[in-house]
């Protein structure tokens, strides 16, 4: 019983650190994230004073230097267009929030399970978001609980609690909008990578089903807060089809074992999903919306959703002159559009947004590196950041500061 209860303590340190958010009797600037940050560069200082050294690779310093970069041509675009505004300037801080902060979930994670590996930190970042769902649902259909949490949770990391509720979206405590589709999206990748990669699951079956189960559930009532969730859906099952090795000349029974089980169990939940969507009014208009694209395919031919038919009519707007391209506008806010690519190449030009996008890269190849077995998914995760910056620019050192820090396959990179 005690174990349980850590790993409720530990699946709550994880959910502090995926969805961060405040509290409206603290200022707005202090949020979870903020206080993990805090307590890990005095846990990073004392193991670097008992270890005599730093206590990781030297590889990270081809990290900390593309941040410097960024952040130095991110001070040029402001201080040559004669602004005030360090959104992205001062990157490094958010770098390093991220970083610290990481430190602290793998290390407290450490204390309890000694070792903390790709398929442990995908079950329970798994957990955590599915939790967050139904949070979400909860708090749409108790309203006393909604106001409870409106009360004393601040959204702002996402977005102010009278927008969500202006809008009329599902929300969790820290989860909302394109915040959660991309998180949620992470870890439905991370979860096909595990049942692709993981001998001890592709010989279990009711591990096979349980991460079925979870994935399908997370992809379904993911849609339902963000419908950037699909995104990652896509992206999960494309990879799945390719990379489990069932177009292999000779193909393993633990293979066929996997395709299987998830094709049934995949067709059960289509089929409860179906008897809801018919005889569940709330459940009806919540999947009508989550998955207006796909109606709109089925029904009418085309995919559409309202959203990407505003982010494209409105949204796709450039520089009109050459300095704006090169070096930016040095400005975040102004020009009135949310889509990723313009706002960096608007804020420091094609410099910044080159550099930025290397800064992943090489995230995503020292993944591959410490991760053998991951490449694939590490190439879909350096994937998805790409195609969610033509939506919004989202930062997905979220999750690569995890593996940072937690037990590697490659023994030479800790």
């Amino acid at each position: 019983m005690t174990r349980i209860f850590q790993q409720i303590l530990l699946g709550i340190l994880v959910s502090l650190y995926f969805f961060p958010f405040g509290f409206t009797f603290l200022p707005s600037s202090l949020n979870t994230k903020i206080f993990l940050a805090a307590f890990g560069i005095i846990l990073f200082a004392v193991e670097c004073i008992k270890a005599r050294q730093l206590t990781f690779n030297r590889m990270y310093f081809s990290i900390f230097f593309l941040v410097l970069l960024y952040c130095v041509v991110g001070y040029v675009s402001v201080d040559l267009n004669h602004t005030n505004d360090y959104t992205y300037a001062s990157y490094f801080i958010s770098f390093f929030t991220w970083f610290f902060a990481a430190y602290t979930v793998i290390f407290i994670m450490k204390q309890h399970h000694v070792e903390v590996n790709f398929k442990l930190l995908t079950n329970y970042l798994l957990i955590v978001c599915l939790v967050q769902c139904v949070i979400a649902l909860i708090m749409d259909n108790y309203i006393p609980i909604k106001v409870l949490v409106d009360s004393y949770i601040d959204q702002s990391t996402v977005a102010e609690t009278e927008f969500l509720n202006k809008v009329d979206r599902l929300y969790g405590i820290g989860a909302a909008l394109d915040v959660a589709g991309t998180r949620f999206s992470i870890v439905l990748i991370a979860v096909v990578a595990v049942l692709s990669n993981d001998t001890k699951v592709k010989e279990n079956s009711t591990q096979i089903v349980l991460y079925w189960m979870g994935f399908l559930l997370l992809a379904l009532l993911g849609n339902l807060i963000s419908r950037t969730t699909t995104i990652g859906m896509a992206l999960a099952v494309g990879s799945f089809i390719i990379f489990s090795g069932l177009a292999r000349i000779r193909v393993e029974t633990s293979t066929v074992r996997v395709w299987f089980i998830s094709l049934l169990t995949i067709f059960l939940v289509f089929i409860l999903a179906n008897f809801l969507y018919r005889t569940d009014p709330y459940f009806h208009e919540q999947m009508r919306y989550g998955f207006e694209g796909f109606f709109n395919w089925i029904e009418k031919g085309e995919w559409r959703t309202d959203s990407t038919d505003k982010l494209n009519s409105q949204m796709w707007i450039w520089p009109d002159n050459l300095k704006t391209w090169i070096i930016g506008d040095g400005s975040w806010e102004y020009f009135g559009s949310d889509i990723g690519y313009c706002r960096f190449i608007f804020y420091n030009g094609i410099i910044g947004l080159s550099i930025f996008s290397l800064f992943f890269v090489a995230n995503a190849i020292i993944g591959m590196i410490k991760f053998p077995n991951y490449k694939t998914y590490f190439v879909m995760l350096l994937c998805l950041g790409f195609i969610i910056w033509s939506k919004v620019p989202t930062d997905l050192f979220i999750i690569y500061a995890l593996y940072y820090f937690i037990d590697g396959e490659n023994k030479k990179l800790v």
